[in-house]
């Protein structure tokens, strides 16, 4: 695979999340308290979190110059002891279609900035800063595996392109040794499963700094 073919834009994330509506939408709203997949999160909080990331990614190439030693002073806050602490929640009684209207929403609002971002822009990250092409990738993992999450709570199938979850290793986790199956390699990477001869993670991380 060559270089450019890793190369992410706010488009792959739009269509990220819309592969990702497209298999929620069938899930029955009668289970969104229960646990998604290993997370200690319900499939609702769940779904809260990733419309969180992608709202606060999306807000940080939102400044002319984002800082790069810090996230941006939103007040976070939890609904439960040990549940995520967000910026974004969804009104409950919005039920499912709710929960992913906002998605869409957030993905669309980071398709869009990452899509009008100078290229050359860089702003903070835990692990480490990136620029507009390695938040789109984040913004993908994020979808990917989180969407893994909630189908296992949810009861759903979810198997995300192939072509995909191989350039998003290439971009996020150029450490980790391709598989025979991308989209195992992918949930091995992100501690979700164990492979033959690879245990289980109990701790791992990405390189968005990769290329910066």
């Amino acid at each position: 695979m060559h270089e450019a073919d890793a190369a992410f834009d706010g488009e792959d994330v739009r269509r990220t999340v819309h592969l990702a509506i497209e298999t929620l939408r069938h899930a029955d709203p009668g289970r969104l308290d229960a646990r998604a997949g290993t997370l200690e999160w319900t499939c609702r909080e769940t779904l809260e979190h990733l419309v969180d990331d992608l709202f606060t990614y999306a807000a940080r190439f939102g400044l002319a110059k984002p800082p790069m030693t810090t996230l941006l002073p939103f007040r976070t806050s939890s609904d439960r002891s040990g549940g995520p602490a967000n910026v974004v929640f969804v009104e409950r009684d919005s039920g499912l279609e709710g929960l992913l209207t906002v998605l869409e929403a957030c993905g669309g609002l980071l398709a869009s900035v990452l899509l009008t971002a100078p290229p050359d822009t860089v702003a903070y990250h835990v692990f480490g800063p990136s620029d507009p092409g390695g938040f789109a990738a984040m913004g993908i993992v994020e979808t990917l595996v989180h969407t893994h999450d909630l189908s296992q709570g949810l009861d759903l199938e979810w198997q995300p392109p192939k072509e995909l979850c191989e350039r998003v290793l290439k971009r996020l986790f150029p450490h980790v040794a391709l598989g025979p199956d991308a989209w195992e390699t992918l949930l091995w990477a992100t501690g979700r499963i164990a492979l033959p001869g690879r245990p289980r993670l109990t701790e791992w991380r990405w390189y968005g700094t990769q290329g910066v």
